[in-house]
This record gives C-alpha cells, sequence and structure tokens, in this order.
C-alpha cells in the first residue's frame, strides 16, 4: 500500500502579494497652511481597493533635514523626512505657502529648494496645491502648459510667469504629468480627481463619502461662484437639480428644468449660473458623463444600454462625450478600470 499523502503549506498556491502602492510625497514649505498640507494624506490615505488594501503610500518631506517646519499658524509641524524623499516619490505635491520669498517676488527658486526638487525623478507626476503652483512655475515646469492658482493670485502669477498659460477661472487642471489646482478646498477636488483617474469612480466615490466632500466638482467648474449660498427666501436651482438627476435616462430640456422652479428659461439659466458656475446644459452634459463612467465600471451593460441609461442616446453619442471629456473611448475606459 502507497502511504497517504498529506498536502502541507508549501503545496499551496501562492498568495499573490499585495500591489505595490503608488508613493505620494508632499513637500512642506515654510510658510505652508496646514489645512492643504493635510489634503493629500486624507484623500489618498482614504483610497482603498476591492480588498480594502491601501492604494497610496503617503510621505512629506522637507527641503532641509527633518525637524520642524513653520505654517501661517501659530504652530510648527514635526516633518520626519529631509528631501531625498522626493527621489522616491512617483507623484510630488506641493501644497501653498506663503513664505516662499523670491519664488513669489522674483519667479526663482532658492537654492535650497532647486536642490531638492533635482531629486524628483523624470516622469513623476507633479501636483500643485494653490500658490504651491509658482514652485513648479518658477522650476520651468509649467512653461508652455495651462496652469492655475487661486483666482487672487492669477494676475500676479501671469506677469511673473508669461510662458505659462493661466487660466484664473477653474478649479484645477489636468495636462497628464502636471496638475494644478486653486484655493484651498479645489485642493481636495484635485485629489479626488487623481484617485477617480488611477482607481475609477467606485474608489473615488468611497473617498468622497468617508471624507464628506462633494464626489465630483469638474476641473472647468468656475472658482468664484457669484451666489455660492442663495440669499434667504431667494429661490435657487437645487431642485431642478436633483430632478434632472433622478431622470437623467430621459430627454431633458431646459424648459422642463425651468419649470421645476417656476421660472422663466432666461431666468432660470442666469440662476444656476449664478449658484453652479456653468450653464445648465454644460452641467447636464457631466452628470451624464459621469453616469455613464459609473456604469461602465460597475456593470456588463452594453455600450447602447449605457449609453440610454445615461441619456445620450446612442452609443456613438457617448463615444463623443467621453472622448472630449476624458481622452479616451468608452471601451477604453471600460478596459481600464474593470
Amino acid at each position: 500500500m502507497g502511504t497517504a499523502y498529506t498536502p502541507d503549506a508549501s503545496d499551496a498556491p501562492d498568495t499573490p502579494p499585495p500591489p505595490r502602492r503608488h508613493r505620494v510625497v508632499v513637500l512642506a514649505l515654510d510658510g505652508l497652511l496646514p489645512f492643504e498640507l493635510g489634503i493629500p494624506q486624507r484623500i489618498f490615505g482614504r483610497a482603498k481597493d476591492a480588498r480594502g488594501r491601501k492604494l497610496y503610500e503617503i510621505v512629506t518631506c522637507s527641503v532641509r533635514p527633518p525637524g520642524p517646519v513653520g505654517t501661517d499658524a501659530d504652530f510648527s509641524v514635526l516633518v520626519e523626512n529631509g528631501p531625498e524623499a522626493l527621489a522616491t516619490a512617483d507623484t510630488v505635491v506641493v501644497p501653498a505657502s506663503y513664505e516662499l520669498g523670491p519664488v513669489h517676488e522674483e519667479g526663482v527658486l532658492t537654492e535650497e529648494l532647486a536642490a531638492a526638487l533635482a531629486l524628483i525623478r523624470p516622469g513623476t507626476r507633479l501636483v500643485s496645491i494653490c500658490t504651491g503652483g509658482y514652485v513648479l512655475a518658477a522650476a520651468g515646469l509649467l512653461d508652455g502648459r495651462p496652469a492655475t492658482t487661486h483666482w487672487a493670485h492669477a494676475e500676479h502669477f501671469q506677469r511673473l510667469f508669461p510662458k505659462v498659460r493661466v487660466d484664473a477661472d477653474v478649479l484645477f487642471i489636468d495636462d497628464g504629468d502636471v496638475l494644478t489646482s486653486a484655493g484651498v478646498a479645489a485642493g481636495i477636488d484635485l485629489c479626488v480627481h487623481i484617485v477617480r483617474r488611477d482607481h475609477g469612480t467606485a474608489v473615488a466615490n468611497d473617498v468622497a463619502r468617508r471624507t464628506v466632500v462633494p464626489p465630483h466638482r469638474d476641473g472647468g467648474q468656475a472658482q468664484y461662484i457669484e451666489r455660492p449660498v442663495p440669499e434667504p427666501q431667494l429661490a435657487t436651482t437645487i431642485g431642478a437639480r436633483a430632478w434632472a438627476l433622478s431622470r437623467l435616462h430621459e430627454p431633458i430640456q431646459l424648459r422642463d428644468m425651468a419649470a421645476q422652479e417656476a421660472m422663466s428659461v432666461r431666468t432660470f439659466t442666469r440662476r444656476f449660473r449664478e449658484e453652479v458656475g456653468v450653464s445648465p446644459g454644460q452641467w447636464l452634459t457631466r452628470q451624464r458623463v459621469e453616469r455613464a463612467r459609473h456604469l461602465l465600471e460597475s456593470t456588463a451593460l452594453s455600450m447602447d444600454r449605457v449609453a440610454a441609461e445615461a441619456g445620450f442616446g446612442t452609443a456613438q453619442s457617448m463615444r463623443q462625450h467621453l472622448q472630449s471629456a476624458l481622452g479616451v473611448t468608452p471601451t477604453s475606459y471600460r478596459r481600464t478600470f474593470r
């Protein structure tokens, strides 16, 4: 008789190792804004895959050896990594600072900042929040590119860096390997956008839900909305937006949206732009693009069905809108995120 075979641990199939986490290195500069310094940690740190594993590793560094870095508040932060961390980054984030010195005044880097930035590997993704864009521009990394910053600094930014194509109206600009944002909360929008770009709508929406922020504000949305908070007893367009979101799969006319608020089309359009920053048509198209993205990621519906559910009518129409908004076809998008 043969000897009974008892499997041991060595016979078990190899457990696939966890995926390598994308390393985000945040550059903390003197005079930094604590709120903006915390945005990358809060947003990227909440991103997890379907098995609950973190997708990003976030490291904070200074341009000097480890030690305290001053802020614009009444406290400093202790940064435990020096500039050498920049050489390990897949993405570098530069938050705003109020003590940029010659960077802000003359458009030139200090020696220690230039030395630190020189450690960044070619091909590393670069991100700025608010006036952090001054650092990228002073390094020549925004020359010939579209970029944004806080609207209050945009005119000065353009004068100082005439080679940069400054857009003062938008929340953020994604130019592939270089991304810039407007002030404060726009940094949250940009980081959520990056998570969505890297890992899809479902992961980004989960991050937004855990952080209690809007899951999506398009980069092209206006920085400064004329009436962000409606005046008391003043009619708003909130009800019309909710009504439209509940029936994206149906044809929606501007007059139908206006009727929800008992306004004329002209009054509704003006009020909508004041509150949202874009026209009703632009807003509706963006919502339909987001709906299509979600369905492409989370279902196996045919392209015709996705187009119908998102309100585009035909797969060809959906293809044109996604190509315009995302730069990829629906088929390529589904292949990437499923």
